[in-house]
């Protein structure tokens, strides 16, 4: 069975009425409380989105995070009231696509997950064109990057700000502009945005360090530069 979204969070009575309000919201939601039952869950089910607390009885989020990502792209947005930006650039780093703090409101959480859904399922619905600059490649009808020739595994989020650059390729995009356009969300922080590119330069740049195609316009924003 697919559900749009699935809750993973030892906090029984927090993840019960999150998935709750999810579902009386139109969006069908499931919660377990722990990586086990996670594991078991996606066994005979999807999810479209996953929240993930870094807290799991049984395991850190931290690594059931790195285990998922192994078999499933799904956008996974991390909830803990671990509020360091240590816990955020760990979270993102290993494939976390947002990183949101409890105590959270329900229609903000809400408003996020919806916007994840909506961006993802966007993507998918795309079809045939195909963005070539140099030795990269971004097949859009299928939603995978390649890089010399090679596939290049993104999560959605890395996915979304690349295809985004691409498109408004040779010009600069400021800050404000990508939060609102990739995540649909003003209030994403510097760092989120920050780790998202850098992954997307160690991944497709020969030398991240010196990147020909994703640059900074500093103090201004980005661009993804692309000749002719």
């Amino acid at each position: 069975m697919r559900y749009s979204v699935l809750i993973i969070d030892d906090e029984k009575e927090l993840a019960e009425s999150t998935s709750e309000y999810f579902n009386m919201m139109g969006i069908s939601s499931k919660f377990v409380l722990s990586s086990s039952e996670a594991l078991d869950f996606f066994k005979e089910n999807e999810a479209g989105a996953i929240l993930l607390d870094i807290n799991l009885g049984d395991a850190s989020g931290f690594s059931l995070c790195k285990t998922l990502r192994e078999t499933i792209d799904s956008p996974i947005l991390f909830i803990s009231a671990r509020s360091s930006d240590d816990d955020m650039v760990v979270a993102l780093n290993i494939g976390g696509d947002d990183y949101i703090t409890k105590p959270y409101s329900l229609n903000v959480l809400f408003a996020k997950v919806k916007a994840v859904l909506n961006r993802y399922e966007s993507t998918e619905k795309k079809t045939g064109d195909v963005l070539v600059f140099g030795d990269i490649k971004i097949d859009i009808g299928s939603g995978i990057v390649y890089k010399g020739g090679k596939e290049v595994t993104l999560t959605a989020m890395e996915y979304k700000l690349l295809t985004y650059l691409a498109n408004n390729r040779n010009k600069v995009i400021d800050k404000e502009e990508i939060f609102n356009n990739v995540w649909d969300d003003s209030f994403v922080s510097d760092g989120t945005l920050n780790v998202h590119i850098r992954h997307l330069r160690e991944k497709l740049e020969d030398d991240p360090n010196e990147p020909v195609y994703i640059k900074t316009a500093r103090g201004r924003g980005y661009l993804f530069k692309a000749e002719g």
